[in-house]
């Protein structure tokens, strides 16, 4: 078998593979290229950069490929739009979103030509999104890492998503290998997200410290905590997350970077610190199977290889 292209606006991947735009500043230029390069379409994390920042990574990555680029920004954060106007100044190829829903984000997309691609676990999103101008959905299951909209499987979601609207339907979680990228296009899907395998990839931006952390996470340290964003997150199971699940562990100072905060934690610093490689007091957003990954690859050899099972696929 081959795998299909995926069309989202006028942009073409030749690999049906997004990487997922994971924060803070896990993905950044040098994932995102490297992704682009090999033919699929990388993600900037956008929150909790400021704007010049993100500028400079958008330029960085850029210089860095032909491909196709885009941004991961979380609805939540309070600089949500002026992050969105930011990337389109500066040409982005789409947008991503997640962690809550916007329908101002669609008018933004409009005006430019952007395609704006939300994350959704529903049919009923999914088909507003369709109605309001989506380019694409990126539709995920429970298996996801990070924050979580629904407790049902990325199998059960996408037959149902797929049959509901006309766009092209991304699926998230829990995507680590050709097999299961195959069995997904077969039910409906266009293309796939991929978090978890980037980032325990050599460009990936995390620490060696949080890398080395990924490899040794087993079946059981994987657990679900309460974001301050006001949904669940699926992390690796640390002192950290320990104390969060107890019981609140309030921020000493508030950036006031969430639109609605709990107040629980600071989002934030706790993705900041295990990016910078504090596995002991950072909170380790992953997927459901990052047991399932054994070894850090360069991006090149994660997708060829995701293309050399593929093709051995009937």
């Amino acid at each position: 078998m081959k795998l299909p292209e995926l069309k989202i606006g006028n942009k073409i991947a030749k690999v049906p593979i997004i990487q997922g735009g994971m924060a803070v500043r896990l993905s950044t230029a040098r994932l995102a290229a490297a992704v682009a390069n090999e033919g699929g379409i990388g993600l900037i994390a956008a929150s909790g950069m400021p704007t010049d920042e993100l500028r400079y990574e958008i330029r960085l990555a850029r210089s860095l490929t032909s491909g196709i680029i885009g941004i991961n920004i979380m609805v939540a954060a309070r600089g949500f739009s002026e992050i969105v106007k930011t990337a389109i100044e500066e040409g982005i190829d789409l947008v991503v979103a997640g962690a809550g829903f916007s329908r101002d984000m669609f008018g933004l997309g409009q005006e430019s030509g952007t395609p704006i691609v939300p994350i959704v676990s529903s049919v009923k999103l999914a088909k507003i999104s369709q109605r309001l101008g989506a380019a694409a959905i990126v539709v995920e299951g429970k298996e996801a890492g990070g924050h979580l909209g629904t407790s049902t499987s990325i199998r059960e979601l996408i037959p149902d998503i797929a049959k509901a609207v006309d766009l092209p339907v991304v699926a998230a979680g829990g995507v680590l290998s050709g097999q299961v990228i195959v069995d997904l296009i077969k039910m409906g899907a266009s293309g796939v997200q991929m978090g978890s395998r980037f980032a325990a990839s050599e460009e990936s931006n995390a620490a060696p410290a949080l890398k080395r952390f990924y490899l040794k996470s087993k079946p059981d340290d994987i657990v679900v905590i309460h974001s301050p964003v006001g949904l669940p997150g699926r992390a690796v199971r640390n002192p950290f997350a320990d104390k969060i699940m107890v019981g609140p562990v309030p921020p000493k100072g508030c950036k006031a970077c969430l639109k609605s905060c709990k107040h629980n934690f600071c989002i934030i610093d706790s993705l900041i610190r295990a990016e910078q490689g504090d596995v002991e007091n950072g909170l380790v957003f992953t997927g459901e199977y990052i047991h399932r990954i054994k070894e850090i690859l360069p991006v090149r050899e994660i997708i060829s290889r995701i293309k050399s099972e593929v093709a051995a696929i009937d």
